[in-house]
């Protein structure tokens, strides 16, 4: 029978290994699913600038078109993590990419608002169970002394898919009438090669280890440590299968005294950072052209704000192993909320963009951090259903943001939004504090 010495002993033999060629493969192969979410995301928001023209939308029934996708988001990652720890990271992982390919392929031929809703709410499912399996999976093989660093640099890749997003939005759907439309198809194509290479990764040893299925797991290892150029001479044997909770029980293993905080924690991170990405990120072309830039140059702005994440991230990567996760993800967040408050009352075309820079900057440095905190927080059993259901909370916020940005600019304009905007950001410094420190600490 498996033992807890079997996981402990794969775990620790993960993370005395350097970062190889083979860590190289996993990290590249699932930022590319990464980037490809962020593309489609960010796509999102230079589709509804201009289908608001186009089809003449109100306010609300465009803010429906993020919406929609984020509440097949909220579904997604909760299903997505549940599924992952019981069938595997590998599997629910490359089924994330062909929902989501099918469903944003088919975007491109929508005819009306209705059929595009339906669309996006699947392309959601996709999109939401993807994000908290790739960073529980990658975190999976990553070393612990370098953990923190590798997550943040998988969730670099969002930049990568956002400003794909933006030079599309700015060359591609501006371009004719059916410009969106080439947009969702642009979306596409690339899931197929995605799918491809994702088939192509190892299911996490940790996962197999939890499970019983040892002799898989130390395989896998093996592997790895002969890129290293290790070889080890340690026997396995095949343990019988785990027993493995039912969903329900689980779920509310997240909620045990020893989960309780940082789960508390976690998913209020997870909303109010969500409410504050996805409310500002989603509306800001539209933003610009009600200020009164024209749909080219708003999209143009984006495009040079958005540049700004890359760095954000860089330096989140660099302080997240000096710092700590806490400090550094409390600190990007308090340099989000005074950002935000900076971008709402900015005027003029040097201070827009500086600001939105800073807030980009900030923003993305922030889900770095947290992206690199939530997988560890749980033990292999629990770690994707936790940062799925830390994921699908953030959704809901996801849902809401969208809604409440046309309300919100009607009561004070851009500078009440913002500063909205600030005070989940706010909110979030306190939350962050409240986490468990696990820099540079085995998982569990």
């Amino acid at each position: 029978m498996t033992t807890t010495t079997d996981t402990v002993r794969v775990s620790e033999r993960l993370d005395a290994l350097p970062f190889t060629r083979r860590h190289g493969r996993i990290l590249a192969g699932s930022g590319l699913g990464w980037a490809l979410d962020a593309m489609d995301v960010g796509l999102i928001s230079f589709v509804i600038a201009a289908l608001s023209v186009q089809w003449q939308l109100a306010p609300t029934q465009a803010s429906w078109i993020a919406s929609a996708g984020f509440a097949g988001m909220a579904i997604g990652a909760s299903l997505g993590g549940l599924l992952a720890d019981r069938f595997g990271r590998r599997h629910v992982f490359a089924l994330t990419l062909l929902v989501y390919g099918v469903a944003t392929g088919a975007s491109a031929l929508v005819g009306g608002l209705a059929a595009l809703l339906v669309l996006r709410f699947i392309v959601g499912l996709g999109l939401g169970a993807e994000l908290p399996v790739a960073s529980t999976y990658v975190s999976e093989f990553a070393p612990a002394r370098i953990r923190g660093r590798v997550i943040v640099f998988l969730e670099a890749f969002w930049a990568v898919g956002w400003t794909a997003a933006a030079v599309i939005g700015y060359l591609v759907v501006p371009s004719s009438a059916d410009g969106w439309r080439w947009a969702f198809a642009l979306g596409a194509i690339p899931a197929v090669y995605a799918l491809i290479v994702r088939w192509g990764l190892p299911e996490s040893p940790r996962w197999l280890a939890a499970r019983g299925r040892n002799t898989e797991a130390v395989a896998i290892v093996r592997s790895f440590e002969a890129a290293a150029g290790r070889v080890s001479l340690e026997p396995s044997e095949e343990g019988e299968p785990a027993s493995v909770p039912s969903p329900r029980p689980r779920i509310r293993a997240l909620w045990a005294p020893a989960l309780r905080a940082r789960t508390a924690s976690l998913w209020v991170l997870w909303f109010c950072v969500n409410f504050s990405y996805y409310g500002a990120f989603i509306w800001i072309p539209t933003i610009l052209v009600a200020q009164g830039y024209d749909l080219v140059r708003s999209f143009g702005f984006t495009l040079i704000i958005t540049l700004a994440q890359l760095p954000g991230y860089a330096v989140a990567a660099w302080l997240i192993e000096s710092w700590g996760r806490r400090a550094t993800l409390a600190t990007f967040l308090a340099g989000s909320a005074v950002s935000a408050v900076l971008f709402g009352t900015a005027s003029g075309e040097v201070a827009v963009i500086a600001a939105g820079m800073a807030l980009s900057f900030f923003n993305l440095g922030a889900w770095g951090a947290l992206y690199a905190a939530t997988p560890e927080a749980y033990p292999t059993a629990l770690r994707a259903t936790g940062a799925g259901w830390a994921a699908g909370v953030g959704r809901i916020a996801s849902i809401l943001a969208p809604l409440a940005v046309p309300p919100l600019l009607g009561l004070g304009g851009a500078p009440l939004l913002f500063i909205v905007f600030a005070a989940f950001f706010a909110v979030a410094v306190v939350a962050a504090l409240f986490l468990r420190e696990q820099r540079g600490r085995a998982l569990a």
